[in-house]
């Protein structure tokens, strides 16, 4: 029988409220199984992402991630569980954990008690007409703008605006039209509660609903910061689970700041 040392953490946690932010598993490894067994266990843990370990030495770990169907090429809220998790061990010898994965070196660094700060690549995005597939599923009418966002999950990736929060936490989309679409979405709006809101759909990615989507950050920061005229905003991912981050666009990165809670650890036996 194999151990494998595992927890599951609420990353981007909003304030003290409990339940709140986005779930990730994250699994220690001495070095990666096959394919099959990390697909097998992502399925198994049934949360949007997990993330695999394996350190490398001096503060260093090779990550990579899976949802329930495929192995993705960036999660930001795996990674700052991952960080939180191992800055919570003892395993951290400096000040910041590096993960290296197939979107480059990935820090995580302590911001405070339970908070943390990731640095992520910013992801490129371009004007384009809504889908109409997907404007058919949201249920919310015509957008006031689209884009498209580069592929992160595989699939094709669109952001849409809407006029005001309540138009985004009111939304109820058609799941099984929406992924018929093969496309994931970004749903933002300015705020009342922060400085901005979104929810992020991707069941091409075999996610309905994620809770606090740290790569659609990397899209939604340059892009209220451009619109806002600031360097750095609060925003709010609402829904039935929502959490909280500030975000702060710098050059061809975006600085992710939040809170990180261990909601269970053990084991996983194989």
């Amino acid at each position: 029988m194999t151990l494998i040392p595992y927890a599951e953490l609420h990353a981007f946690a909003d304030g003290e409220a409990p339940f709140t932010g986005n779930p990730a598993g994250v699994c220690l490894l001495d070095d990666y199984p096959s394919d099959d067994v990390l697909l097998g266990i992502a399925s198994s843990n049934n949360l949007s992402e997990t993330a695999f370990l394996v350190p490398q030495g001096g503060d260093r770990w090779h990550l990579r991630w899976l949802t329930p169907t495929v192995e993705v090429a960036l999660c930001g809220h795996a990674t700052f569980a991952s960080g939180a998790w191992v800055f919570e061990k003892g395993l951290v010898t400096g000040d910041s954990a590096v993960f290296e994965t197939r979107s480059g070196d990935l820090i995580v660094r302590k911001a405070g008690q339970d908070r943390f700060a990731m640095d992520l690549p910013a992801i490129p995005f371009t004007p384009a007409d809504p889908n109409p597939i997907v404007v058919e599923a949201l249920g919310a009418g015509a957008p006031v703008e689209t884009v498209n966002v580069n592929r992160v999950h595989g699939a094709d990736y669109q952001m849409m605006v809407f006029a005001d929060e309540k138009t985004i936490a009111e939304m109820s989309p058609d799941q099984s039209l929406l992924k018929s679409a093969f496309t994931n979405v970004i749903v933002t709006a300015r705020g009342t509660s922060a400085d901005f809101v979104s929810r992020f759909f991707a069941p091409a990615s075999g996610v309905s609903e994620d809770p606090v989507t740290g790569s659609a950050h990397c899209t939604l920061a340059p892009y209220w910061c451009g619109k806002l005229g600031r360097e750095q905003l609060s925003a709010r991912q609402i829904g039935p689970r929502p959490g909280a981050l500030i975000v702060e666009p710098a050059g061809d990165r975006v600085l992710l700041t939040g809170r990180a809670t261990c909601f269970l650890e053990g084991e996983i036996r194989l």
